[in-house]
């Protein structure tokens, strides 16, 4: 009883110990066990240290008083008695793994590199004539960063004979890939860089020591990165020529390679399909088939009008901001506005009703004018018919007596 006492701490307890069927219940739910036990346990007085479980308390009590079986008993209890627990240290694990593989291949490749910065060992130059450099490459879409190349190795030595190796199609398809250019184009575009001297047609795709003796090449230029040989063992090219003393380093330039004009064009590929088609070429000519030239055209009226309608909105939106602009200002200087209107108001109303007002007495004078002057007038016309009517009586009466 002591020994259970001392298992049975919690209400917990009494369900692993009832899960596991070291305890059976008939009394009641768990907590009444447990309550018993507690009760029970402290009313018992426990045996001497020589009883018959003094051996197990002692192992129960070191196992206990581990720390690392302590942490264990926690992590467990907190993340693997449910299976998103398990899956959450699973992956957690899976994630810890590839951070350590990642942190080793980074320390590898950081090995590597600065193994490749170590300078290369390199023979003293002829200098009774020009020292033979050899250049080779593709040279595909020939650009500027080529040029660059070759103009490094131009400048290698005070006195140099620049002389360029350029595979052919056939070398180049089978381990590097399709080019865009042929090999006589290639050929012609090396011939007219100011810093060539000659150019060597099928050139091989790994150099050899009778590639070197017949055409009694010094040096080879060429940048540090490691190029596969044709083995497939992933060996460098330039790996005999580092050994010999005969390769010269030059520098990259970054920002152009053949590879990225390439993957300018495939980005922007129905751009590019639509200008030509707009400058004559047939969609026989860029392999298109009919619904995919009237799907590019739909696509790029869509655009136009996409464009369109956005310039529109912008110009929209830039006006209602000039309109809350101005509501804005008229908002703020409301009250001097209204103000300085009604002053202006006030004082044209003003003006307005004195010319009235001088206008009026203006025509009220006018008036009472002429109003004299045609009573004067209708007086001396009244004088007249009178006296013309006494004319007229006398000579009536004159007519009335000859009668």
């Amino acid at each position: 009883m002591t020994f259970f006492g001392c298992l049975i701490n919690s209400v917990e307890d009494v369900k692993k110990l009832s899960r596991h069927g070291i305890l059976r219940s008939f009394i009641g739910d768990n907590a009444a066990v447990c309550k018993m036990f507690s009760t029970m346990n402290n009313c018992i007085v426990g045996p001497s240290r020589n009883f018959h479980y003094a051996h197990l308390f002692n192992k129960v009590n070191r196992h206990c008083d581990r720390h690392l079986n302590k942490w264990m008993a926690s992590f467990r209890r907190k993340y693997i008695h449910s299976l998103w627990g398990v899956i959450s240290i699973l992956i957690a694990s899976a994630l810890l793994l590839l951070a350590l593989l990642q942190s080793r291949k980074d320390n590898s490749l950081m090995e590597g590199e600065q193994k490749k910065r170590l300078p290369v060992p390199m023979n003293e130059p002829p200098t009774d004539r020009p020292v033979r450099v050899y250049a080779d490459g593709i040279y595909d879409l020939f650009h500027f960063g080529h040029a660059r190349s070759l103009e490094q190795a131009k400048k290698s030595f005070p006195n140099t004979y620049l002389l360029v190796g350029c595979c052919n199609d056939e070398t180049t398809h089978k381990y590097k890939g399709k080019t865009v250019m042929t090999d006589l184009e290639r050929y012609e575009s090396l011939r007219h860089c100011k810093w060539v001297d000659e150019v060597i047609p099928d050139a091989p795709w790994v150099i050899t020591q009778e590639f070197l003796d017949k055409h009694k090449i010094d040096f080879v230029a060429h940048d540090s990165l490691p190029y596969a040989d044709a083995s497939g063992a992933g060996k460098d090219v330039y790996e005999f020529v580092k050994a010999a003393g005969k390769f010269k380093e030059t520098q990259r330039t970054e920002g152009i390679s053949t590879s990225d004009i390439i993957m300018r064009i495939v980005k922007d590929y129905n751009e590019y399909v639509m200008r030509n088609l707009d400058r004559g070429y047939s969609r026989k000519d860029l392999n298109l088939s009919y619904v995919k030239e009237k799907r590019l055209r739909v696509n790029r009226g869509l655009k136009k009008l996409h464009e369109k309608v956005k310039k529109h909105q912008e110009k929209v939106e830039e006006k209602i901001e000039t309109v809350k602009k101005h509501r804005n200002i008229w908002v703020e200087n409301a009250d001097r506005l209204v103000a300085g209107f009604l002053e202006m108001f006030e004082e044209g109303c003003h003006t307005l009703g004195t010319v009235i007002r001088d206008r009026i007495q203006e025509q009220i004078g006018t008036t009472n004018i002429r109003g004299l002057i045609y009573d004067k007038e209708d007086g001396s016309s009244d004088d007249e018919y009178y006296y013309d009517d006494t004319t007229d009586e006398e000579e009536y009466y004159d007519d009335e007596g000859e009668d």
